[in-house]
């Protein structure tokens, strides 16, 4: 199969295969006719395997190498972004991204995971493949105090696998960093929006997603947990990382009902990785709306919403007898 093409998507790939060896001869009326028709059909193919993709199926998706980055969204969506570097305590943490930047002329706070992009191995590795630190949520941090003093909204974009889980990591104080940033968000007085466009893994996703309304994308995932390490807490077997998917509940329509989310955003037919600038035209109207509604709000008025909204969240009713 071509390299981006998805386990689930033999089909597209066979007649990807076919489009190729075509453009490769002579090209002729003909030959491009039927190179248009197996286009169509790759189009065809495509949108009745994604109208009814498996939690695993989403979770592939989710994980594509070419899907859209925080920098990705800020290049269609935003001007005039002037990024910020460093915690002030130890270090820049690549795999944060945060900046002012200007949103439809308002001045916003953009904050993020970024995972690389694309199969540049290079940047991968130079973001830590989304795998935050803590300097990198202190360095959030920073940036949301700031938003806070000068009165800017908060657009956060989610997309890690999880908090980076290395020795370094524990000895710098993950667990503490995301947990000052849960108490800090959750007070910040400021509107924030939260954007789960990719992976929204566990706490390393959390540590900046406390927000006033959640977006997430049609093929995105958010969940406790990634499913590989479900299925080897729970039955010891990776291997069952397919039956996980299906327990954990991480797809949108299946977050919206629970309440965790507030609206599902479209993607291009085939993902959001297939078409950058669609997706982004996707997220636009979804965002300003967003914006729009939590900045209607008063400062007490949006806290307490805020505050109730995630003490909801596991919420479980009990039956009379």
């Amino acid at each position: 199969m071509p390299p981006d093409t998805l386990e689930f998507e033999e089909p597209i790939a066979v007649l990807l295969k076919e489009v190729e060896a075509l453009s490769m001869l002579p090209q002729t009326p003909e030959r491009q006719q039927s190179i248009e028709g197996l286009y169509r059909r790759i189009e065809s193919i495509r949108a009745d395997l994604y109208a009814r993709l498996t939690p695993w199926q989403r979770v592939l998706v989710a994980r594509h190498p070419q899907r859209p980055t925080v920098l990705d969204y800020v290049d269609r969506l935003f001007t005039d972004f002037t990024e910020i570097s460093g915690d002030r305590r130890f270090a820049d943490d690549h795999a944060i991204v945060a900046g002012f930047a200007r949103y439809k002329d308002e001045h916003v706070l953009v904050v993020g995971h970024h995972k690389g992009s694309g199969g540049d191995t290079k940047q991968k590795v130079y973001r830590n493949f989304g795998y935050a630190k803590p300097e990198g949520y202190r360095k959030a941090l920073r940036a949301l105090k700031l938003a806070e003093k000068f009165g800017r909204p908060v657009v956060a974009f989610i997309d890690t696998p999880a908090a980076y889980p290395g020795v370094e990591s524990e000895e710098r104080g993950i667990s503490e960093a995301i947990a000052y940033n849960l108490r800090e968000m959750a007070a910040l007085d400021t509107p924030i929006v939260v954007v789960v466009h990719g992976e929204g893994g566990s706490g390393g996703a959390l540590g900046i997603a406390i927000g006033d309304r959640i977006l997430m994308h049609e093929f995105a995932i958010y969940s406790v947990i990634p499913p590989e390490g479900c299925a080897a807490i729970l039955w010891r077997d990776s291997g069952r990382k397919v039956q996980a998917a299906e327990a954990l509940k991480l797809t949108a329509p299946d977050l919206l009902g629970f309440g965790v989310i507030d609206e599902i955003v479209p993607e291009p037919t085939g993902g959001a990785h297939t078409n950058h600038e669609l997706a982004a035209a996707l997220l636009d109207g979804p965002l300003q709306r967003a914006l729009s509604s939590v900045g209607a709000l008063d400062s007490v008025t949006r806290l307490e919403a805020r505050y109730q909204k995630f003490r909801a969240m596991g919420s479980v009713g009990i039956a009379e007898s």
